[in-house]
C-alpha cells in the first residue's frame, strides 16, 4: 500500500508543475493562484471531516499547525511562484530536488539523528540524475535577479525541509487526530498566509483570465494537486519518516520531461535516460529500510 500511495503521490506531483504553468499562463495571478489552491482544499478537506465528527473546530486554533502551514506551504510556495519569474523550470527543478539533502543534513545537525552512509550516497546520486535530466534544456542568463531567485528558491526548500520535520514530531504528539485533518489545517493557514500576501503584491482584476483554462488549473490544483497528493504526503509521512515521501522532488523531473516528450514532442536525450535511471538507483539507496519495511511486511501477511 505505501508504494501505491507513493506512487500515485509523485505522479500528480509530477503533473502539477504543469497545471500551475497553464493557469499563470491563463492570467491567473501567482500568489492569488497558489492562495485559492490551498485554502480551498484545506477547507473542503476540512468541512468533510468536521461532518464525519472526526476533527474539533479548536485544532485550526493550535499553534503547531500555523507553524506548518507557514513552512511547508507558505514558506515554500511564496518562494517557488516568485522565484519562476526569474528563474528557468530547469534550475528550479534542480534547487528544489535539494529539499531531502536538507532533510538529511538538518536532521544530523539539529536533530542529531544518525544518518547511514547509504542514504547520503543515495541522495548524491539522485541529485545527479535529476540535473541530467534537467542539464540538456537549461538556458542560463545570470543576473541580480536571476541570483536572488536561486537563493529564494533554496530558502523555500529549507522551509519545506523544516516543515516537514516539524510535521513528524507534531503527528507523534496528534497521534489520535487523522492526517487527512493534520493536511487540511496547515493547507488553510499556508493558503490565507498567501492570500494575504498576493493582496499586497497582486492586481486582482479578472478582465484578462482565460477562464476555462485558469478554471481547470484551479481544479486540478485543488482536487489532485492539494486534497489528494498532499493527503497521501501526509499518511507516508506517519507511516514512514520525513524523508521518504520527499523523495518525490527527484522524480517530478523526469515526469515533467516525459509529459513535455508526450504532449509536446520534445527531444528526450540518452543524458536524460541516464539521468531517470541514477534517480531510480538514488532513490532505492536511500529508502532501502522503508523498501526491506514493506517487504518484510509483504511476507508476515502473505498466507
Amino acid at each position: 500500500m505505501i508504494g501505491i500511495a507513493f506512487t500515485v503521490m509523485c505522479l500528480i506531483f509530477g503533473t502539477t508543475f504543469l497545471a500551475i504553468k497553464v493557469g499563470v499562463e491563463a492570467g491567473l495571478p501567482p500568489f492569488l493562484s497558489a492562495g485559492i489552491r490551498f485554502f480551498a482544499a484545506g477547507a473542503i478537506l476540512f468541512i468533510a471531516m468536521r461532518l464525519t465528527g472526526k476533527v474539533r473546530w479548536s485544532l485550526l486554533w493550535r499553534k503547531e499547525m500555523v507553524w506548518i502551514g507557514a513552512g511547508t506551504t507558505f514558506g515554500t510556495f511564496s518562494a517557488l511562484y516568485w522565484a519562476e519569474q526569474y528563474v528557468s523550470s530547469g534550475i528550479g527543478a534542480i534547487l528544489s530536488a535539494t529539499g531531502p539533502m536538507m532533510i538529511v543534513i538538518m536532521q544530523s545537525m539539529l536533530l542529531r539523528q544518525k544518518t547511514s552512509r547509504i542514504t547520503v550516497i543515495g541522495c548524491m546520486i539522485s541529485f545527479l540524475g535529476v540535473a541530467l535530466v534537467v542539464l540538456p534544456g537549461l538556458a542560463v542568463q545570470i543576473s541580480g535577479l536571476w541570483l536572488a531567485g536561486c537563493l529564494i528558491i533554496l530558502l523555500g526548500e529549507l522551509c519545506y525541509s523544516g516543515g516537514a520535520l516539524y510535521s513528524k514530531r507534531v503527528m507523534d504528539v496528534f497521534r489520535e487526530t487523522n492526517p487527512i485533518v493534520l493536511n487540511a489545517v496547515q493547507m488553510i493557514h499556508g493558503g490565507w498566509m498567501l492570500l494575504v500576501l498576493s493582496a499586497i503584491t497582486e492586481p486582482w482584476s479578472s478582465g484578462e483570465w482565460q477562464y476555462l483554462p485558469a478554471m481547470g488549473s484551479l481544479f486540478y490544483l485543488i482536487l489532485f494537486g492539494s486534497m489528494i497528493a498532499h493527503t497521501l504526503f501526509y499518511w507516508l509521512m506517519e507511516r514512514t519518516n520525513p524523508l521518504f515521501p520527499t523523495t518525490w522532488l527527484y522524480i517530478s523531473p523526469p515526469i515533467a520531461v516525459g509529459l513535455g516528450a508526450f504532449l509536446y514532442g520534445e527531444h528526450v536525450s540518452w543524458w536524460m535516460l541516464a539521468g531517470v535511471l541514477l534517480i531510480v538507483i538514488g532513490l532505492m539507496c536511500m529508502n532501502n529500510g522503508i523498501i526491506r519495511l514493506v517487504s518484510r511486511r509483504k511476507l508476515r501477511t502473505a498466507p
